[in-house]
């Protein structure tokens, strides 16, 4: 069910962001220590290649965030694997640079890729290989796999991405503001009010809010969105049954009441000062994801952070954890059958619970992979709500390439700063959502 509440189905973990884009292009590598684990993998994987010989990949990451683990990973495998080798590919403008590929027929062996609608894209090009049929897809959470279910062309139950990496939003609080104001973690949208004016009312600012980078605006309604419209409305949008114009109506204005409570200029405020600002606790919450707890602790080494589920509505059981595939690993079905083994060995591997353990730590992220949690005192505020299955997908990932949502709701946030009449701005901000949603969506 697209952007609505999962089944439980033995959670135990959790998954924005999205593709990070930037300027220029260039091949990131890191070497360092093997990462514990493996065994699964032990089995030989020089059956991988032809006769013995040696076997190229290339695993190509959308994310340069988390190229040292990564490489840490290849390290590990070709010392177990040493007829197998493979060179890492972390691209900044990842998304550009994988469609340039893909038109020329470059697909590399191995991509590890979010979830959303850049897969998508990828998986309907037909240049991904089914592993379906693999035994190492059991060990995944079957809640993750829905949601790559979800964002296959047409929603064909078929295995064309592992997930493995997942993340969290909703909202990082810091610990001591909280207990200084007298507050504890809200359940509703009323009890939510009702802390954030007892947090103003203490002198301390609620919210830092970085929307000097739209993609921060994104957030907010990403926590909202899957709760409050109708649970079946990616699906009745994408096929012109549904407007976010008389649906959404209620996210805005809630979002509008955030930005009330929010620091003076959080419109030129960026993603990294306020991190740097909420660290050294210029700010009680920020409605972000756990992929933001590395910055804060770089910052900050000693502050208490933890996090909880966005309280969108005043029905406790309806609110859930913002969650999706962060990764997934992929296999290209263009390289030789030599290549296709190696790389379906080099994903067995990284599955092994130990070797998928080192990743979250390392990433302050979740695992699809039974069985292996995030202990980490930061994120388990929400670690309950992931066990129960209390999780939504990031409805963006449904959302059609060309849809630029993060600038439209910073050019609502830059509205009401300008003083335009909320009425107004909620009207005319869903009314281009629903314009370049039906410019977006085609083919």
């Amino acid at each position: 069910m697209k952007g609505k509440k999962l089944a439980a189905l033995g959670l135990t973990v959790v998954m924005a962001m999205s593709l990070l884009a930037g300027c220029g292009a260039k091949t990131e590598k890191a070497s360092a220590d093997e990462p514990a684990g493996g065994t699964a993998a032990d089995s030989s994987a020089a059956e991988a290649s032809a006769d013995g010989e040696a076997v190229e990949l290339e695993l190509f990451s959308t994310k340069t965030e988390n190229a040292a683990i990564l490489q840490k990973m290849i390290d590990g495998f070709m010392e177990k694997n040493p007829n197998i080798s493979i060179t890492l590919t972390s691209e900044k403008d990842a998304a550009t640079v994988l469609k340039t590929r893909l038109t020329k027929n470059d697909v590399p062996e191995i991509v590890a890729m979010g979830g959303d609608s850049n897969y998508t894209e990828l998986q309907g090009a037909g240049v991904l290989l089914d592993l379906s049929g693999e035994d190492f897809v059991s060990q995944v959470q079957e809640a993750y796999l829905e949601m790559v279910y979800d964002v296959n062309v047409d929603q064909e139950q078929t295995v064309y991405g592992i997930p493995y990496a997942t993340n969290a939003s909703g909202v990082l609080y810091n610990e001591d503001l909280f207990a200084q104001a007298g507050v504890e973690v809200p359940e509703t949208w009323s009890e939510f009010q009702d802390v954030v004016k007892k947090l103003k009312d203490a002198g301390i600012t609620p919210f830092e809010l970085t929307f000097g980078d739209a993609w921060t605006c994104l957030p907010e309604w990403n926590s909202m969105a899957p709760v409050i419209p109708a649970a079946d409305f990616t699906d009745q949008r994408k096929a012109g049954n549904a407007t976010f114009v008389g649906t959404h109506e209620e996210v805005l204005e809630k979002y509008l009441w955030l930005l009330d409570y929010a620091q003076d200029d959080f419109m030129g405020t960026t993603y990294t000062d306020g991190n740097a600002v909420f660290a050294n606790g210029g700010a009680a919450m920020m409605i972000n994801g756990n992929w933001a707890i590395s910055e804060f602790l770089n910052t900050n080494p000693d502050v208490k952070v933890n996090m909880f589920a966005f309280p969108s509505v005043d029905d406790a059981d309806r609110n859930t954890v913002t969650s999706g595939v962060d990764v997934l690993l992929a296999v290209s079905n263009q390289g030789t059958d030599a290549q296709q083994a190696a790389a379906k060995e080099f994903i067995r591997y990284a599955l092994t619970p130990e070797v998928a353990a080192s990743y979250i730590e390392d990433q302050f992220a979740f695992s699809a992979v039974h069985g292996v949690e995030q202990t980490n005192p930061t994120v388990t505020g929400v670690s309950k709500d992931i066990a129960e299955g209390r999780v939504s997908n990031f409805p963006d990932h449904y959302y059609p390439n060309g849809f630029d949502l993060a600038s439209i709701l910073q050019q609502f946030a830059l509205n009401k700063v300008n003083g335009m009449a909320d009425d107004q701005n909620i009207s005319e901000t869903l009314t281009m959502c629903d314009e370049q949603y039906d410019a977006a969506n085609v083919g």
